[in-house]
């Protein structure tokens, strides 16, 4: 699918999408990479065979480096980019990208190597999760030092990572988080070594996407209904767990998982790797 885009690489093996961002020199989040990416996300958007989605960096030393400066020269250029256009067109264009990556029926993870500033962070925070390296990855929300306010979902997405508290930390002190601290505030899932990094996300990418039909969009949304308050979270999980209990695949995953030794002493020491071979 590389051709398709002129920004990114994208390739699609054993249900995971690697999109890799290549947009030389900076990897800018300009109109160019933000028209496709809405491309890419909007051709996902159906797409019953791609159930993971990692975002990557062809540069080492940015994921994106943050948004395209030059948008404030010309606002109503800016404002005309046709990004989602289904979408509410009160929100600007990048509002409207980061909430179509945000809702995607797909799990997204990125890999963070490097830099991802202003609008580049916010990308991030619109994903379903984050790994970075802890050697060279560093988040940013920069606005403040320019005279405005985040304006992608910075300040929308940020309170639910990081609580509120930190969320005008890192807004107002407009300084870089690196990895370490990025994992320690909740902006990041884990800061891990540079090398490891592929091997932690692939392998939980591919453990995402060998999940039976359904039920990483369930938990996602049993998860966001909790966000609003427990009560509703404890209805809309019920809901889903009974929609999920109702198909074959939950009966039949509960009998091999006893027949290969769930409910033995033996067996529940090591109930992760028994079911692991199940599915």
């Amino acid at each position: 699918m590389t051709g398709e885009y002129s920004a990114i690489q994208v390739s699609i093996n054993g249900g995971v999408a690697q999109v890799v961002i290549d947009h030389p020199p900076l990897n800018l989040l300009d109109a160019t990479l933000m028209l496709d990416l809405d491309r890419f996300a909007a051709s996902m958007s159906g797409n019953d065979d791609v159930r993971v989605i990692v975002f990557n960096s062809a540069d080492p030393d940015f994921f994106i480096a943050h948004g395209d400066m030059t948008f404030a020269d010309d606002p109503a250029a800016f404002a005309a980019l046709p990004i989602a256009p289904e979408a509410d067109q009160s929100l600007n264009p990048m509002m409207r990208l980061h909430e179509r990556v945000r809702s995607l029926p797909q799990i997204t993870i990125a890999k963070v190597r490097g830099l991802a500033r202003g609008g580049g962070a916010e990308l991030l925070s619109a994903m379903d999760m984050r790994f970075a390296s802890l050697e060279h990855a560093g988040l940013a929300q920069i606005e403040t030092a320019a005279a405005i306010i985040p304006g992608a979902g910075g300040t929308a997405y940020l309170p639910g990572l990081v609580g509120r508290a930190r969320a005008l930390e890192i807004i107002l002190g407009g300084q870089l988080i690196d990895a370490a601290t990025a994992e320690r505030y909740g902006w990041v899932n884990r800061a891990v070594p540079g090398a490891e990094l592929d091997h932690v996300v692939d392998t939980l990418a591919a453990r995402i996407a060998a999940l039976q039909p359904g039920v990483a969009r369930a938990a996602v949304e049993a998860v966001d209904a909790a966000l609003e308050s427990t009560a509703h979270g404890l209805v809309r999980e019920n809901e889903l767990l009974g929609q999920l209990l109702g198909k074959p695949a939950a009966g039949r995953f509960t009998k091999a998982a006893l027949a290969a030794g769930a409910h033995t002493r033996d067996g529940e020491r090591d109930l992760e790797a028994i079911l692991d071979k199940l599915v």
